[in-house]
């Protein structure tokens, strides 16, 4: 589509059609290279995150001090990420990912330390509250921008874009971890892969004050992305619009049992599984391959959800239709693994027989887990693609992309809870499969009654909510919406 569009509803004295600069400037406004830079923010913090959390046990020998420290995260994240919408809304987008991106070079310092300090446990409990409450933040805003930035024919496309970079920093933290213990038969990593981990989130910290600033972007036809009443709110309004977000788009809720279930399989996949069964460096080469097989289902989900011969209505229950299929295959092939062996049966930390890369039978095993990680890139991608498809408005997504991660990450300490607490292998395997299986079902009204075409401005409540808390009807813009 052209570059070029009539003025957005915050200009209606605008007489020019928007033409975007060229040169440089003309690029680092585009909102793909943006969206890309989202990715590296992301890539620096929760790909590495998720990378190291992806060898089971945060790659220590004892798993249940790495299980305890997720159950305080998430716990913390569960009830951030609720409010964050409104945090970001507020502070902006660019502080809230700076803020947000801190918390996970904390975190991985603290399994350093664990490493240096066996005792250590207490501080990387602490230091996972910490982090739930910055990732709430991170996520939130990462959120509203990746939905709001495309057009409504792009929001898959997007998605995989995002999803592709971001996971490569899963795919890069394990390649470091797995180069670190190639010839390495013990069950932990070594100190310099968390020293690795940390630098590069550091660096991650500094990516966000890089990136332009969203009320200065606009679509690539030329619609502008953050068109909003309110410039100045007070933090009594912003709480306020997130009661109008849930209050006027109620639907939401039938994405919640989906959103709940969207990290719960992260516990068997990591810890019940690959920490159960492999030794580290087949852990470390399981989730170079699990994050890289994430990049193609990104890519594969996105270009379904975006067949443009198709309406927005039948490519969700295609989609839908594709994760069902996804979640029966995955399951029932893990079934025939899980059934052979119990907690107790691989209780042994430092058991010489833990699976080995080399050994007869692991094609299947890893086959397995690619499968696992393209049916969770898909399932995110599907998520947030859902919510976009209801709203167009930035700081409603930012609403909508706290509630997916606080539920997201509610479920996720539950998970992480009874991984601590001992629960057999099995319960948790047959609860993942349940809760997955449960999220698709509860979603199909949603689909049915909500996903229109097109997002026309009485969806888009808050956009017509000015800094008072006032919404104003949608007469007063409809003579400057989009031609």
């Amino acid at each position: 589509m052209s570059d070029v569009e009539k003025h957005s509803i915050d200009e209606p004295h605008a007489s020019e059609p928007y033409q975007r600069p060229p040169g440089l400037k003309g690029l680092y406004y585009h909102p793909y290279f943006q969206c890309s830079m989202l990715g590296f923010v992301c890539f620096m913090g929760p790909g590495l995150f998720n990378a190291l959390n992806g060898l089971g046990g945060g790659g220590q020998v004892d798993a249940t001090t790495s299980a305890n420290g997720n159950v305080a995260l998430y716990s913390t994240f569960a009830l951030m990420a609720f409010f964050a919408g409104s945090v970001n809304n507020k502070l902006g987008s660019r502080l809230t990912l700076l803020l947000g991106a801190t918390g996970y070079s904390l975190y991985i310092g603290a399994y350093l330390a664990l490493n240096i300090h066996p005792h250590a446990g207490a501080f990387l409990i602490a230091a996972g509250a910490v982090l739930g409450v910055c990732a709430g933040l991170l996520w939130s805003a990462q959120g509203s921008l990746m939905m709001a930035y495309p057009t409504e024919q792009e929001k898959g496309r997007f998605v995989a874009i995002f999803w592709s970079i971001f996971n490569l920093g899963g795919v890069v933290g394990a390649a470091v971890s797995l180069g670190q213990n190639f010839n390495s038969k013990t069950n932990s990593v070594s100190n310099g892969t968390y020293i690795g981990f940390l630098i590069l989130t550091l660096i991650g910290v500094s990516i966000p004050m890089l990136m332009a600033d969203p009320h200065k972007m606009y679509r690539t036809d030329g619609t502008k992305v953050s068109a909003a009443l309110r410039k100045h709110p007070k933090w009594s309004t912003e709480f306020y619009s997130l009661w109008v977000a849930l209050r006027t788009d109620p639907y939401i809720l039938l994405l919640f049992p989906l959103f709940f279930a969207s990290n719960w399989f992260y516990t068997w996949q990591f810890n019940d599984y690959n920490g159960a069964l492999f030794n580290i460096r087949t852990r470390a080469l399981n989730s170079f391959i699990y994050w890289t097989s994430q990049i193609f289902g990104s890519i594969f989900m996105g270009y379904i959800l975006d067949i443009h011969r198709f309406n927005r209505r039948t490519r969700a229950f295609v989609g839908w239709g594709v994760l069902v299929a996804m979640v029966l295959i995955v399951h029932i092939w893990g079934y025939e693994y899980q059934k052979n062996y119990t907690r107790e049966s691989v209780s042994v930390a430092e058991d010489p027989n833990k699976i080995d890369w080399s050994d007869h039978g692991f094609a299947g095993k890893i086959w397995l887990y690619i499968f696992c990680g393209f049916l969770d890139s898909m399932w995110q991608t599907a998520a947030y693609w859902m919510m976009g498809a209801m709203s167009n408005d930035p700081e409603k997504l930012a609403h909508f992309a706290g509630f997916y991660k606080s539920i997201q990450s509610a479920g996720a300490a539950g998970s992480w809870r009874a991984d601590a607490v001992g629960l057999p292998y099995m319960n948790i395997f047959a609860s993942t499969w349940a809760l997955l299986l449960g999220g698709l079902v509860c979603v199909l009204p949603m689909l049915h009654w909500r996903v229109k075409d097109t997002t026309s401005l009485a969806d888009e409540t808050l956009v017509r909510m000015d800094d008072s808390g006032k919404i104003h009807a949608v007469e007063e813009f409809a003579p400057v919406e989009k031609a």
